[in-house]
C-alpha cells in the first residue's frame, strides 16, 4: 500500500502532493469493509457510534465494535470525534497521508505536543482499517512504520537543530550532521506492531565531524540523540509518540547512546556475535542522515551475511531461545492463560527466529535471501528450496494470524504486551474483538502453537544422542586421541561432534573395510583447523556425513583437499551441485557476476578462489562418485581454469589501470597451452599460459603514474600472475607455468603480437611450433587473441620440412626420456607409449598436416588425412591415450601425485579399476605395460617414415 509516498518523501520538508496520489485516489471506507468486532461492552459501543449518526450503519457498527472491546480506542473516538467524522467518507489511505503531510507540517516547537496529537489519530485510523478488514497486516504494519520513521526524523532533525544553533555542531555538516538511525527489529522489517517500542542505533558519521571539533559534536550528538529518545519516549498528559529502545547498540551497557560508525564497524569486526547478526536482517536506515546510515549497513555486509553457509548459527538460535525462555520463567505448556504469544513455544518470535536464521544460514551466499520481512523471507527462502513450501506457507498463514491476536491484545488497553488472557472474561472480551467464537478461538490458537512449535522445534532443538556401536580395540584408541585434535579444542565443537560421533562410527562400521575406513577419516580430522563450523553443517545435514566418509575413504587427496577447504561442502547444500555441467562461458558468467558484489579489489580475489574451489571440488566428487568419466573430468577441469581466467582479467587490469592509466592500444590477450589449450586438465593440473599484445603505436598509457607499452604490459602480466598465485587467506588459485612463451624463461613476460608474428615465422624452434599446435584465447581482448589465433593458424599451414620436423621430434624423445624417465609402473605421463609421447605424436601430426585441431584424437586423426598415420594406429594410440589419461586421473585425484600405490585403500583401488575397467591391480598393472609397449611401437614407426609430398 505505502509504496505510493517514498521514506526520503516523507523525511522532507514539505510533502509534494503528487506522492500523495496513491492514498488518495483508494476508496472509501464503507465501501470495503468486510468484517467488524462485537461490541464486548454494548453500552460503551453505542455512545461510541451515536457521535456518526451521519455515517452508514456498516460504519457504526465497526466503531461500535472497537469502542465496545478496548477502553483505549473508545478515549480515542470521543477525543477524536470531529476528526473522525471528517475522514470516515474518503479513504484511510488519504486520511494517513494527510496525518503524515501534518506531522511534516508541525514547528520543531511544536513537536512535543503535535506529534503526541498525530500519534494518537493514526493509531485510530489504523486500528479501525485493521478491524474492519481493510488494510492486510503489511499494510498495518507499513502505516505504524511510515509514521515511526517520520517521527524519528522529525525528533532527530530537531534536536540536531538545537545543537547546531548552540554551536556545538557545525551546520554544514549536512545530512542531520551526519546522525542516522537505524531502524532494528519490526521497525526495521516494517512490521511494527499496533503498541510497540521502536528499536533503534544510533550512529554518525564520523568523517563529517574531522578535527579537533569530532569530541565536541560527538558530545553534541549524544545530547541530541539522548533529547530525541525523550521527545519520541516521555508520556505526558497527551501520552507519547514512541517508547524507544536504544540497548541493541554495540555493548549498551558501556557506550553512550551515540556513536561513531567507525566505532561500532570495529566492534562488530572484533566481537560481533551471533544475536547482532541476527538483529542486523531487520537493520535499515530510517531517520537522519540515511545515505550515511546506508552506506554503513552496506560497510557490515560480511559481519551479517557470511559468505559460507553459517549452520553454527542453529545452535546460537537455540541457546538464545532457551535464555529468553529462562529468563522471562515461560513454562513449557500448551495452557492458554497467561501464555506469551510472542516469546513462548510456537509463538511470534519462533518464526522470526526460523526464518532469521535460516536467512543468516544461507544469505551470504545469495543475496536474495536477505530479505527485512518475515513472510517475504519465509517466502524466498521456499522459493530457493532452503525451505518446504508446505511448511513456508504454514509458518506465514500462522505469523499473520499470531500478529493479529497481538494487535487486538493491544488495542485493548494501549499496552505493549504479548500476553493472553488470564481468564474466561479476558477470552471472551478477545472472540469479541475478533468476531469469533471464544472456544473456537481457543482451540485454533492451542493448534497453531502446536503446529508452530513442530515446524520450528526441530530445526532448531539438537537431536537426542544415540548410542556409539561398540568398535574393536585397535580402532578404539584411533577415535581416543581424537580429543586432542585442533578441530576439537573449544567446548562447543566437542559438544557437536560428541552428538555426532555415534552415527558417524555407525556408517564407518558400514564401509567395506571399517579400520581402513576409520583411518582414512582420522587422517582427515587431524587435518582439521577448526571443527564448529563444519560439525554444524554436519549436524544440520546428515547426508554430508555419508558423502565425507565416502571421501575419505577412497581419495586421500580430496580429503586432505577438503579438511583444508571445508568451505566447499556449502555447494552440495546450495542445491545446484548435481545439475549439468554448466560449460565455460556460462561458468564464467557466474563468476563475472559474483565478483560485481565485491566491495574492493582484494575481496574479489578472495571470493574468486572459494568459488572455485567449489566448483572445482564439484568436479572431484562428480569423478570420484562415477558422475562423469576422466574425459569429461579433464574437460571440466579445463573450462573451470578458462572461466576463472576469463573473469578476473578485467578486474585485474582495472586495478591495474587505477594507477598506470588504460591499456595502452588495443590490450592483450592470454593464450592457454599445453592441457589447458587442449582443453584436458587433472585435478592438480598448473596452467600453461603466454600474454601476448598490442600497442598498435601507442607508446604509453595515460594514467597518473604513466608506463612504456612494453613496460605497462610486463607489469600487467605479473599482476595477472599475482592474482592467481598469490597466498590470500583463501589460499591460492592456480600455479602458472609461463615457459611456452617465445624465448623461453629469457623472454619477456608478455610479448607483442608484431614480435610473437616474427619470432614463430623467423626463429621458432619445432618444439615451439608444436606447443603453438595447442595455443587458445582464453581471456583478455578477444580481438587481439583472434590476431594471435590467425598468426597460429598461418604458422600450421605454412609448408614444413617433414624429414626436420621428424627428426627433431625423434631428438626431443631422446632428451626427455634421459631426463624425465617414469617414475614407475603408476606413470601415466612420463615414459614411452605414455601420455606425453602419445601427445608429442599428435602435436606433430597437426604440424605436418597444417591442421588447426588441440586435442590429441583430432590431432592424430589429422595425421592419418595426410597418409602419414594407419587409421588403425589413430585408433590404438586414442584408445591407449585414454587408458592413461583415466589413469592419471585417478591418480591426482586420489593421491594428489603421480604415486599410488603407497596411498591406495580399498576404496581407491575399487575407483581406479573402475575407471581403467580392469578387474585387479595385477591385470591393471600388465595391460598398462603392454599398451605402453605397443604405443611405443607404433610412435617408433610412424617417427621413421616420412609423408609423401611433405
Amino acid at each position: 500500500m505505502h509504496d505510493g509516498v517514498s521514506r526520503r518523501e516523507m523525511q522532507a520538508r514539505s510533502l509534494p502532493a503528487p506522492a500523495m496520489s496513491f492514498y488518495c485516489d483508494a476508496m472509501s471506507f464503507a465501501s470495503r469493509l468486510t468484517r467488524a468486532p462485537r461490541a464486548f461492552d454494548e453500552e460503551q459501543g453505542l455512545i461510541a457510534a451515536a457521535s456518526l449518526a451521519d455515517h452508514p450503519s456498516e460504519l457504526r457498527e465497526l466503531v461500535a465494535g472497537a469502542a465496545g472491546c478496548s477502553p483505549y480506542l473508545s478515549r480515542l473516538i470521543e477525543r477524536h470525534g470531529d476528526w473522525l467524522n471528517g475522514i470516515l467518507d474518503g479513504s484511510p489511505e488519504a486520511a494517513l497521508a494527510g496525518l503524515l503531510e501534518d506531522a511534516i507540517a508541525l514547528p520543531d516547537e511544536a513537536l512535543k505536543t503535535g506529534l503526541r496529537e498525530i500519534k494518537a489519530r493514526v493509531a485510530l485510523l489504523v486500528a479501525l482499517a485493521d478491524l474492519g478488514g481493510l488494510w492486510p497486516l503489511e499494510d498495518v504494519t507499513g502505516a505504524l512504520t511510515d509514521f515511526a520513521d517520520l517521527a524519528t526524523d522529525r525528533a532527530l532533525r530537531a534536536m540536531v537543530s538545537i545543537e547546531i544553533a548552540r554551536g556545538k555542531l557545525d551546520g554544514n555538516a549536512g545530512g542531520a550532521a551526519g546522525l542516522a538511525a537505524l531502524a532494528m527489529g519490526k521497525m526495521g522489517a516494517r512490521e511494527l506492531n499496533y503498541s510497540s517500542d521502536i528499536d533503534l542505533i544510533m550512529l554518525f558519521d564520523g568523517a563529517k565531524h574531522a578535527g579537533d571539533d569530532f569530541q565536541t559534536a560527538r558530545t553534541a550528538l549524544v545530547r541530541a540523540t539522548r533529547h530525541m529518545s525523550s521527545l519520541l519516549s516521555e508520556i505526558t498528559s497527551d501520552g507519547y509518540v514512541f517508547r524507544t529502545d536504544l540497548r541493541l547498540r554495540p555493548d549498551a551497557s558501556v557506550t553512550p547512546v551515540c556513536l561513531s560508525m567507525d566505532a561500532a564497524e570495529v566492534y562488530y569486526e572484533s566481537v560481533g556475535r551471533t544475536w547482532e547478526r541476527a538483529a542486523y536482517v531487520k537493520a535499515r536506515a530510517a531517520a537522519g542522515d540515511i545515505p550515511a546510515g546506508e552506506a554503513f549497513l552496506a560497510r557490515l555486509t560480511p559481519f551479517v551475511w557470511r559468505r559460507y553457509l553459517d549452520f553454527a548459527a542453529i545452535q546460537d538460535a537455540h541457546d538464545m531461545r532457551l535464555r529468553i525462555r529462562a529468563h522471562k520463567g515461560f513454562r513449557q505448556t500448551l495452557d492458554l492463560e497467561g501464555r506469551n504469544l510472542k516469546l513462548g513455544a510456537g509463538g511470534i518470535r519462533e518464526i522470526e527466529f526460523f526464518t532469521q536464521t535460516r536467512q543468516i544460514i544461507s544469505g551470504g551466499r545469495d543475496p536474495d535471501l536477505r530479505a527485512r520481512g518475515t513472510v517475504e523471507g519465509l517466502d524466498v527462502l521456499a522459493k530457493k528450496g532452503w525451505v518446504a513450501q508446505d511448511a513456508a506457507d504454514k509458518l506465514a498463514k500462522a505469523y499473520r494470524a499470531h500478529r493479529e491476536i497481538e494487535h487486538r491484545l493491544q488495542m485493548i488497553a494501549d499496552a505493549q504486551t504479548h500476553v493472553l488472557p488470564a481468564d474466561a472474561a479476558g477470552f471472551a472480551r478477545l472472540a469479541a474483538f475478533m468476531d469469533r467464537d471464544a472456544e473456537d478461538l481457543r482451540r485454533e490458537i492451542k493448534d497453531r502453537l502446536a503446529d508452530v512449535h513442530g515446524l520450528t522445534e526441530g530445526f532448531f532443538a539438537p537431536q537426542a544422542v544415540g548410542a556409539a556401536p561398540a568398535i574393536p580395540e585397535k580402532s578404539r584408541a584411533i577415535v581416543e586421541r581424537w580429543q586432542s585434535y585442533p578441530a576439537l579444542r573449544s567446548s562447543r565443537a566437542v559438544g557437536i561432534f560428541e552428538r555426532l560421533k555415534p552415527e558417524l562410527l555407525k556408517r564407518l562400521e558400514r564401509a567395506a573395510k571399517p579400520h581402513e575406513a576409520l583411518e582414512q577419516f582420522d587422517r582427515f580430522l587431524v587435518g582439521l583447523p577448526a571443527g564448529v563450523r563444519l560439525f554444524s553443517l554436519f549436524e544440520a545435514n546428515p547426508q554430508l556425513i555419508d558423502l565425507i566418509i565416502d571421501i575419505t575413504a577412497t581419495s586421500p587427496a580430496l580429503a586432505r583437499y577438503l579438511g583444508r577447504n571445508a568451505q566447499v561442502l556449502d555447494a552440495v547444500i546450495g542445491g545446484s551441485f548435481f545439475t549439468p555441467w554448466p560449460g565455460a562461458a556460462a561458468l564464467r558468467e557466474m563468476l563475472v557476476s559474483h565478483l560485481s558484489e565485491c566491495s574492493d579489489y582484494e575481496d574479489k580475489l578472495d571470493a574468486a578462489r572459494i568459488w572455485a574451489k567449489e566448483w572445482h571440488f564439484r568436479v572431484g566428487v562428480h569423478h570420484l562418485r562415477g558422475l562423469v568419466d576422466a574425459v569429461d573430468a579433464g574437460r571440466q577441469y579445463a573450462d573451470l581454469a578458462e572461466a576463472v581466467l576469463g573473469a578476473l582479467w578485467k578486474p585485474v587490469a582495472a586495478e591495474f589501470s587505477r594507477k598506470h592509466g588504460g591499456p595502452p592500444g588495443r590490450g592483450a590477450a592470454v593464450l592457454g597451452m599445453g592441457s589447458l589449450g587442449a582443453g584436458e586438465l587433472s585435478a592438480t593440473s598448473d596452467l600453461d599460459v603466454i600474454v601476448i599484445y598490442d600497442a598498435a603505436g601507442v607508446e604509453a598509457s595515460d594514467g597518473s603514474r604513466p608506463l612504456g607499452a612494453r613496460e605497462y604490459y610486463a607489469k600487467l602480466t605479473k599482476a595477472f600472475m599475482t592474482a592467481l598465485t598469490v597466498q590470500t587467506a583463501e589460499g591460492a588459485l592456480y600455479e602458472v607455468d609461463m615457459r611456452l612463451r617465445p624465448t623461453g624463461r629469457q623472454g619477456p613476460v608478455a610479448t607483442s603480437l608484431a614480435s610473437f608474428e616474427i619470432y614463430q615465422h623467423e626463429e621458432a624452434w619445432t618444439w615451439e611450433h608444436l606447443a603453438l599446435t595447442r595455443a587458445r584465447g582464453v581471456a583478455g581482448e578477444e580481438t587481439v587473441g583472434r590476431d594471435a589465433e590467425k598468426v597460429r593458424e598461418e604458422i600450421l599451414a605454412a609448408p614444413h620440412k617433414a624429414a626436420k620436423v621428424l627428426a627433431d621430434v625423434a631428438e626431443m624423445r631422446k632428451r626427455l626420456a634421459n631426463e624425465k624417465p617414469p617414475k614407475g609402473v603408476w606413470d601415466a605421463k612420463q615414459g614411452a607409449g605414455r601420455l606425453r609421447d602419445i601427445d608429442l605424436l599428435a602435436q606433430t601430426a597437426a604440424l605436418l598436416s597444417g591442421s588447426p585441431a588441440r586435442n590429441t584424437e583430432l590431432q592424430l586423426a589429422a595425421g592419418v588425412d595426410i597418409g602419414w598415420l594407419r587409421e588403425s594406429e589413430a585408433r590404438i594410440l586414442n584408445e591407449i591415450h585414454k587408458l592413461f589419461w583415466a589413469l592419471q586421473a585417478a591418480a591426482r585425484l586420489l593421491t594428489g601425485t603421480s604415486s599410488l600405490e603407497n596411498e591406495m585403500g580399498e576404496g581407491g583401488r575399487a575407483f581406479l579399476l573402475r575407471q581403467t575397467n580392469q578387474a585387479s591391480i595385477t591385470a591393471l598393472r600388465e595391460v598398462l605395460a603392454v599398451q605402453a609397449a605397443d604405443a611405443k611401437r607404433i610412435i617408433g614407426a610412424a617417427l621413421s617414415r616420412v609423408p609423401a609430398g611433405r
